[in-house]
């Protein structure tokens, strides 16, 4: 079984840009192929304030996104909401759905809470909505998301990227005979990337 890797945060704009596209690769991968989740972790634990000058990078990254490729945020988010420059624990929510088989899901739950219901994934009430809204087991959850067990594989993420030397999200790497080949995005085209995987399958 081949495997292709795909390194993100769900807390990262680009990765949710790239969903609608990355669905249809899944749809379509051959079928000796596995996606295996790597959660990159964009940024560690923090309870300070987003500086404003990141805050207004970023909303301009949401604006290029829309522009470039056509998907929308819900800009609220930013009056509603207290930014904080932290994700690690969105990463391990996702970890604790995959014990529930549910990791892609949770990706999507925390995507559509951040980017369209302007709630603050950084806040551990939300990641607890979301594992709600994918049904959940929500006692295990609770249990599991702040674990040694959740962060240990986490932190084997952190090292999985560095050792498939990813430095950006969204990236995809295919995993095939042993060797590691790192697959080009393009946004809005899935056929771009599954004729690179059937070419080196």
């Amino acid at each position: 079984m081949n495997t292709l890797y795909y390194v993100l945060d769900p807390m990262c704009s680009w990765c949710y840009a790239f969903e609608p596209t990355f669905k249809n690769v899944v749809k379509n991968l051959p079928s000796n192929t596995k996606v295996t989740y790597i959660h990159g972790g964009l940024a560690p634990h923090s309870n300070e304030p987003m500086p404003q000058s990141m805050q207004t990078m970023l909303q301009g990254i949401w604006k290029q996104i829309e522009q470039q490729v056509g998907i929308k945020f819900n800009h609220d988010f930013w009056t509603k909401c207290k930014p904080r420059r932290s994700t690690y624990l969105a990463c391990q929510a996702c970890i604790a759905a995959r014990k529930q088989n549910k990791e892609y899901e949770m990706i999507k739950a925390i995507q559509d809470l951040y980017y369209q219901k302007a709630s603050n994934p950084s806040d551990t009430n939300t990641l607890i909505t979301a594992a709600k809204n994918i049904n959940l087991d929500i006692v295990q959850f609770k249990e599991d998301l702040e674990s040694e067990e959740i962060i240990d594989i986490f932190h084997n993420d952190l090292t999985k990227r560095k050792n498939l030397q990813v430095y950006s999200f969204p990236s995809l790497v295919l995993e095939y005979n042993d060797q590691y080949f790192p697959i080009n995005i393009e946004y809005n085209n899935y056929k771009f990337i599954i004729n690179q995987i059937k070419d080196i399958l």
